[in-house]
């Protein structure tokens, strides 16, 4: 089979390298990729937001599958084109994309269904956004509606904070019309979860659960970033969670969209708060998780390609998925400045040196050749995973990996899974 990967990140990366290894795949593209895809497939020219450029290939290429990686193609309705066209693709149409789409759709969507979720508003205008923070009690979290680069959530720690945010977002337009209307929210506490699912409209397989650290600095400080590193199966859920996260969450959620007439196949991905109430949705994504991916497929013993296929096909609920029980690790090496300015071209060593440790894997995310140098190319740069028999055990195989990479002004967080425990882990297993 001919697969196509859209993307160009850690995310792609890791997704290439996992269907890459089925059997059923002789040939993989990656539109754009970056030097990780390129040593395991080819890489196309072509930008990711050309949606008439990538169809055009995947036509005349006869590619068998295209995945698609980046939230905002399919925002922008890339899997319609591709299925006017004829075309097999993996991720869910637009409409049903809206559930990560717009903020308030989705949240909504969950009020209609009675999912457990934060007290929230949802405004147009800034000044009723403001009336509404009055009435919540501090810290609380605004949220801008539309799709921001995994940047629009920002955390309100007081009344003035409240009113520079809204006003940064909904009239000085920092992240465009993504923040023309915004949602208001409390402030949860607890620790956070990820639990992705290949969902193929009313059936659903759940893969292993992950935990992501969303801020840019040691300690869960600084801005809100993509992601600077996850670890699986998560430190915080069991199977009475799941269990209740499948009755209130999971299974309302289809029935709702269903309800609504979408038809969602493709992978979702809720984003939890491990409350002391239970789990509360925070956002709903329509696409493998970035960092979190990185951290998942390493463990994932059964072949990818037949299970985006039944999820494609609307049999995913007769299929059985074999994980590797060793919890991974993944690290994000990001550009000094990031998620904020931050310099590009930076000569990168010492990757061959770590990709030799035992069960290390190295994924892409903003890299490139110059000039037969490998270079930095975006803000995050690298995910390094490693598997261990304990999270001790995986975490500091993926810190030695780390030591050994080296780029001027690297930037990586020394706490990725540290308050995680063996006890916890073993509970899970």
């Amino acid at each position: 089979m001919k697969i196509l990967v859209i993307g160009g990140g850690g995310r792609e990366h890791a997704l290439a390298w996992k269907l890459k290894l089925s059997p059923g795949v002789d040939r993989m593209f990656c539109a754009p990729g970056n030097a990780g895809t390129a040593e395991i497939g080819e890489n196309v020219a072509i930008s990711v937001n050309d949606l008439a450029a990538l169809v055009r290939f995947a036509r005349e290429n006869r590619v068998d599958l295209s995945v698609v990686g980046p939230d905002d193609l399919l925002a922008a309705g890339i899997v319609d084109l591709f299925v006017a066209e004829g075309l097999r693709v993996f991720g869910p149409t637009k409409a049903a994309a809206r559930i990560e789409s717009s903020k308030i759709f989705a949240k909504e969507l969950m009020r209609q269904q009675g999912i457990p979720t934060a007290q929230a508003g949802a405004f147009e205008r800034s000044d009723d956004a403001l009336r509404f923070c009055d009435r919540l009690q501090f810290p609380i979290v605004i949220k801008a509606d539309g799709l921001a680069l995994g940047k629009g959530v920002i955390i309100a720690p007081d009344a003035a904070s409240a009113r520079s945010t809204i006003d940064e977002m909904m009239n000085q337009r920092r992240f465009g019309e993504a923040g023309r209307r915004v949602v208001v929210e409390e402030f949860l506490r607890g620790t956070e979860c990820s639990l992705h699912a290949l969902v193929d409209g009313r059936n659903y397989r759940l893969l292993e659960s992950a935990r992501d650290h969303k801020r840019a600095f040691d300690g869960d400080v600084g801005p809100n970033t993509g992601g600077m590193g996850a670890f699986s199966p998560a430190d915080n859920w069991n199977s009475k969670q799941q269990l209740q996260f499948e009755e209130k969450i999971m299974r309302p959620v289809l029935h709702g969209l269903l309800a609504e007439r979408i038809t969602f196949r493709g992978l979702l991905y809720p984003g939890l708060m491990i409350t002391e109430d239970g789990a509360r949705v925070l956002e709903f994504n329509c696409r493998f998780g970035d960092p979190e991916t990185q951290a998942i497929l390493p463990r994932m013993k059964s072949d990818l390609l037949p299970l985006l296929e039944a999820t494609i096909d609307e049999r995913v609920g007769n299929c059985s998925i074999e994980w590797d029980h060793r919890p991974a690790v993944s690290v994000v090496l990001a550009s000094g400045g990031y998620p904020n300015k931050y310099e590009t071209g930076k000569i990168i060593s010492g990757l061959d040196e770590a990709v030799k440790l035992e069960d290390v894997q190295i994924f892409h995310a903003g890299t490139s050749w110059v000039r037969g140098e490998l270079v930095t190319a975006g803000g995050r740069v690298l995910a390094v995973t490693a598997l261990g028999s304990t999270i001790e055990g995986a975490r500091a195989r993926a810190y030695d990996a780390v030591s050994r990479i080296h780029f001027e002004n690297c930037h990586y967080r020394r706490d990725v899974a540290l308050t995680a425990g063996t006890d916890n882990i073993g509970k899970l297993l």
